[in-house]
């Protein structure tokens, strides 16, 4: 039988590692990652096997030969030019002329690829998916199947929201010749992204097995170690050469062990390789060929490839240390600390946890490394949340930290791109923002620097000064102590997330460029930005009428930073804001959640005072509570149908809202004869579809209101608003009564990151017919009197359950039956994890 190993991989997120191997050579168990792919191939009976090669080819080639040492013929094709993954092996096309197997070189697993063969000729298959089940989807690419196999929905790299089950591509395939015609030649072409979606819309016979047994896609350092740990424990089904000299400890040829070393199982140690007085080897630790532990040496769960020197009263927890690596007497390397090929780290240096040292770097004596060499220091893989990066000032958002996130940022945009950086008016937030400056002028972007001031500001220049993207830094309005770095696209909007995780892989590897003295830059201010916002705010508004109209609103603001910005609008067009006093000592700025608790104050002020209305502004002027002329507060999906209302009466075409919004914007369109444009609740999602949407409507009303704007900036909102009662003589309470009444409800449950892809997937099997069931974001169920919508949160570890009902009883009651769903599918889960 026939096969291919797809092993063209360079293995960017292993490095240092891979910095002089390709990834399939990358060993495991001391033998490269590939070699336990050929033996699993020669051990269910496919002898003929072709390899797939582009990054560093004559590494793979040379070792391997022709495969007579592994009884096998091998026979390589050589991609000039990245092809992808089907792209790659179309390449082989002559050679597969049968039935044949596609495999990464890069993965370990024991699956047994003979019943896979079988249940492919069983269903007739042109073919068929290899699928697993993992605990945590979001790096894969998740697969849906129906009855006998079929396959019926793909999804790549979902976010949490998109979870809608946790069987996974493991990128193993069973393919008959004729898949082959679909593949277009000399092209970049992909099985997961382009191959078998064109096949599914084409009806092909698709199908999916899902295996039993171990299969890990070594994608970064803590999978590569967690092979090692999986591998030394027995979860892996495939054996070790080397011999077993006590329970649990596979030493190879010619090693030599003192007799007062104390070795710990599970262990591997390599051949010829020579282990000390008093050495201590502890679970979990692979010694590689020819290395040399010397006396007192203590190595626990650590990786150690080739010829490694350790000397004397060395310490190792959980590192890995490349071929022909050094480390000198009295040294110590922490968890997750990875040491690259020929490094030496001199006597008494102390190697932080997750630090990474490149391939032929010194260490000098006593040194304690805090960051990497030469490439900056560690990052988290995901540092993206809901408000972009996020953290605790001077603990998770450092200097440090920012200006290697702004480089990582400028590499993701390309050669030399225009970045616009702000911050808002507290010395956090500019401590941070010059961070950012010098990581990006570092990577060699032009720099474009604003003043002091508010999120829409930033998104407002970003547009103006025609950037490419932007970086924003605000006091968090969730959380004490904490900043946001917003960042921004070329049209102001939330990066996408595929940008997102471009900068995140570029910040894990550490691989962001640095510019040469003659491509820094000096950063360029732009002091007319402020200004230019303001009179923007001020374009196509009726100011006469807003002036005529003397408004007078109570108001809770920042008065250092949004208050910069609403006070002179507010004089500008006879606006009169009565600030309100906060009691108490308080300090600027609140917190979000502080700021709501001031809507009683504000109603009160309001219908006592008799004014038109009452207002909640945040620093940043991204969020706002209304409160109307009868001291109703308007917020959260009331604020939502507010602003449909208010595009409907501006002629809106269609309105924009998130999945999570209520139906009375149904009927608000429909009276209006207007259309609802629903988004997933991510923000990317919904600013994009905002911004399409105005686009749509530019050339066809002058006066169109822009979504985007109302949505994503408070004091657009306000002015906006005061407009729409202006001209129409009427006030807010009238406008709010306009809005049909609904009930809502917002619970969640406790989920465990681990089981989130399990239990979005039983929700959707436990409920079976399709027809009422939306997978837009998250699972939404429609039910005769209204609809529940379960949606795994991105940040925390837990379900949200937003429920709308035609009474209140009705929502509260849908939201409690699936929080028991929930409770019920996690609970086994727990019990047998």
């Amino acid at each position: 039988m026939k096969a291919i190993i797809m092993a063209g991989g360079e293995g960017s997120r292993l490095r240092p590692l891979t910095c002089g191997i390709p990834k399939p050579m990358v060993p495991v168990l001391n033998r490269p990652i590939m070699t336990s792919i050929i033996e699993l191939l020669r051990k269910h009976n496919f002898t003929d096997i072709g390899v797939t090669l582009q990054y560093m080819p004559e590494a793979i080639s040379s070792y391997y030969g022709n495969g007579s040492d592994y009884s096998i013929n091998l026979k390589y094709f050589i991609e000039e030019t990245p092809l992808g993954t089907a792209g790659s092996v179309k390449n082989a096309e002559k050679f597969l002329d049968q039935t044949f197997l596609v495999i990464s070189g890069d993965a370990l697993t024991d699956f047994n690829l003979t019943e896979a063969m079988a249940f492919h000729k069983s269903k007739g298959a042109l073919a068929t998916l290899v699928l697993t089940k993992v605990t945590c989807p979001l790096e894969y690419g998740v697969v849906i199947t129906g009855a006998g196999g079929h396959i019926n929905q793909f999804l790549e790299k979902p976010s949490w929201g998109e979870v809608f089950s946790d069987t996974v591509n493991t990128g193993i395939y069973i393919l008959e010749p004729e898949v082959l015609d679909y593949v277009p030649s000399g092209q970049k072409f992909d099985f997961s992204k382009d191959l078998f979606p064109l096949l599914l819309n084409a009806g092909k016979p698709l199908f999916g097995v899902v295996l039993d047994g171990y299969w890990c896609d070594i994608g970064d350092l803590r999978q590569y170690l967690q092979a090692h740990y999986d591998f030394l424990s027995g979860a892996v089904g495939l054996t070790l050469p080397e011999k077993e000299i006590k329970p649990g400890v596979f030493v190879g040829r010619d090693a030599h062990i003192d007799d007062t070393a104390v070795i710990n199982g599970p262990v591997l140690l390599g051949d010829g390789t020579v282990i000390g007085k008093g050495v201590t080897i502890d679970r979990y630790t692979v010694i590689g060929k020819g290395c040399m532990i010397q006396d007192g040496a203590s190595i626990k769960r650590s990786v150690l490839w080739n010829n490694v020197f350790i000397a004397p009263g060395v310490n190792l927890r959980g590192a890995v240390l490349g071929s022909g690596a050094q480390v000198q007497s009295g040294s110590s390397v922490y968890e997750g600390a990875v040491i690259g090929s020929n490094t030496i780290i001199k006597e008494r240096c102390v190697i932080n946890p997750d630090i990474k040292l490149w391939p032929h770097k010194t260490v000098e004596t006593g040194t304690v490394v805090r960051e990497s060499m030469v490439w900056g220091s560690r990052a988290p893989r995901h540092v993206f949340g809901l408000e972009g990066v996020s953290g605790i000032v001077n603990v998770e958002i450092t200097p440090e930290f920012a200006s290697r996130i702004a480089a990582a940022f400028a590499g993701a945009l390309g050669t030399a791109p225009l970045v616009c950086i702000s911050s808002d008016v507290y010395p956090p937030s500019k401590m941070i923002r010059d961070a950012l400056n010098c990581g990006l002028q570092s990577a060699g972007a032009q720099v474009y620097q604003l003043p002091e001031g508010i999120t829409p500001m930033h998104r407002f220049g970003v547009r103006r000064l025609k950037c490419d993207g932007g970086m924003h830094v605000r006091i968090s309005p969730r959380q004490a102590g904490a900043v946001n770095i917003v960042f921004t696209n070329d049209r102001g909007g939330h990066i996408s997330r595929s940008l997102e995780r471009k900068v995140e892989n570029l910040l894990t590897r550490e691989d962001f460029k640095r510019a040469g003295f003659a491509q820094i830059t000096e950063s360029r201010l732009a002091p007319e930005i402020p200004e230019s916002y303001v009179q923007f705010l001020l374009q196509n508004i009726d100011i006469n009428s807003i002036r005529a109209m003397g408004l007078t609103i109570a108001a809770i603001f920042d008065p250092d930073c949004s208050g910069k910005f609403l006070k002179p609008l507010c004089r500008e067009l006879n606006i009169t804001l009565e600030r309100l006093s906060l009691e108490g000592p308080v300090k600027w700025p609140l917190n979000w959640s502080q700021y709501r608790e001031m809507t009683g104050k504000v109603a009160a002020a309001v219908t006592e005072r008799g004014l038109s209305m009452g207002m909640i502004m945040d620093s940043g002027a991204d969020h706002l509570v209304l409160i109307d002329n009868r001291g109703r507060t308007v917020q959260d999906n009331l604020l939502v149908s507010l602003t449909a209302l208010l595009v409907l009466h501006y002629k809106g075409e269609a309105v924009v809202v998130p999945v999570t919004a209520p139906r009375s914007v149904d009927l608000l369109a429909d009276k209006f004869g207007a259309r609802v444009v629903r988004t997933k609740t991510a923000v990317q999602d919904f600013y994009e579809k905002l911004v399409y949407q105005d686009s749509l409507s530019e050339p066809k009303h002058t006066s169109q209101i822009s979504q985007a704007l109302l949505h994503f900036d408070a004091l657009a909102t306000v002015i906006k608003l005061a407009e729409y009662l202006s001209i129409n003589k009427t006030d807010l309470a009238g406008l709010i009564d306009e809005i049909p009444v609904f009930f809502m409800e917002d619970k969640k449950a406790g989920v465990p990151w681990a089981t989130k892809g399990t239990v979005i997937r039983s929700l959707i099997e436990d409920i079976g017919s399709q027809e009422n069931l939306e997978l837009l974001d998250g699972v939404k169920v429609y039910h005769p009197n209204g609809w529940a919508l379960v949606l795994p949160d991105p940040e925390e570890p837990v379900c949200r359950v937003f429920s709308e009902g035609t009474t209140m009883e009705i929502a509260e009651s849908l939201a409690d039956f699936y929080i028991d769903k929930i409770n019920q599918i996690v609970g086994p889960v727990n019990k047998t994890g």
